[in-house]
């Protein structure tokens, strides 16, 4: 890779810039630094510690990862719907979906559908089999999960044409003036932290209707549809609009009501069954700790 330094990143550790650039950890950047080194405007440099400077050309060639290949393991989880071509799950809190080069543990829900499922689909390789979307650690709710190729591909064009629904419920900060709307802004990586994704000029376009549900005073419950489907993109368009979603810290949420992570659940899914073509509807009722949450802002009202 190879990133020149913004002025607003004069003056960050060698280290801390090339994790945000490559998605490593500052201990893998570390490690590799000291064993092969960077090059800055040319040199050769092994101090991970050094400090950039603005206009500084940074080269750096990220070691390869690790082979990874997900094993089944005995994990409970509530598979809500299968047939011969697919599942739809409903996703805990604190689970990965699978494992990647910043994760490598062997309790994803990848790890747990390899014991549970007989089929996967194997279009996403050995470490997604069967994942035609994902949820983020924290957000809880429905996954479809494909148990054969064909259905894997059938499902991900339902995605990808907007055919298929995906309807989430959150709790957000503050008090949307508007009883619906539509945030249409584009989404890509982050310019200040490579590991966060931002509304950026030049980024994929991304879509998000919302709708309020139910009004607290401070904090408002809404439910937002996806158009498009981009990394955090309701977390992210949620902050954009001054409403970040309530225990998301990572993109500005408050967390006096809540600390285990967003209020986000993935609430209703809608798709055709890839071989009979059957309009199908699933619905999943909130985790109990967002339904708790609810329950005391609800109580606050009385």
């Amino acid at each position: 890779m190879r990133a020149t330094v913004s002025e607003e990143d004069a003056g960050v550790r060698l280290d801390v810039f090339l994790s945000r650039e490559s998605g490593l950890t500052r201990s893998a950047v570390k490690n590799a630094v000291e064993k092969v080194g960077v090059r800055i405007n040319g040199v050769l440099k092994k101090k991970s510690g050094a400090e950039l400077r603005c206009g500084d050309v940074v080269e750096f060639d990220p070691p390869e990862p690790e082979p990874l290949e997900a094993e089944a393991a005995d994990i409970p989880i509530d598979i809500i719907f299968e047939n011969a071509d697919f599942a739809v799950v409903n996703k805990p809190r604190g689970m990965v979906v699978h494992q990647a080069a910043s994760y490598r543990e062997n309790d994803t829900l990848v790890n747990a559908l390899l014991f549970r499922l007989k089929d996967l689909s194997s279009i996403n390789g050995v470490i997604r089999p069967g994942i035609v979307h994902r949820l983020d650690k924290d957000t809880t709710g429905l996954l479809v999960i494909a148990k054969n190729d064909a259905a894997h591909k059938h499902l991900a064009a339902q995605i990808a044409s907007k055919r298929a629904g995906r309807t989430y419920i959150a709790l957000t900060d503050g008090n949307f003036r508007e009883d619906s709307g539509v945030v249409d802004a584009p989404i890509g990586r982050s310019r200040r932290d490579r590991k966060k994704m931002a509304v950026v000029e030049g980024g994929r376009r991304a879509v998000t209707h919302y709708e309020v549900a139910e009004r607290f005073g401070d904090y408002t419950l809404v439910r937002f549809k996806l158009e498009t489907g981009r990394t955090h993109q309701i977390r992210v368009h949620s902050a954009y609009i001054r409403h970040p979603v309530t225990g998301d810290t990572v993109y500005g949420g408050s967390s006096a009501l809540f600390k285990g992570g967003q209020l986000l659940h993935a609430w209703r899914l809608e798709l055709d069954d890839p071989s009979t073509g059957e309009r199908m509807t699933f619905e999943c009722p909130l985790p109990e700790d967002f339904a708790a949450v609810l329950e005391k802002l609800r109580n606050r009202q009385k």
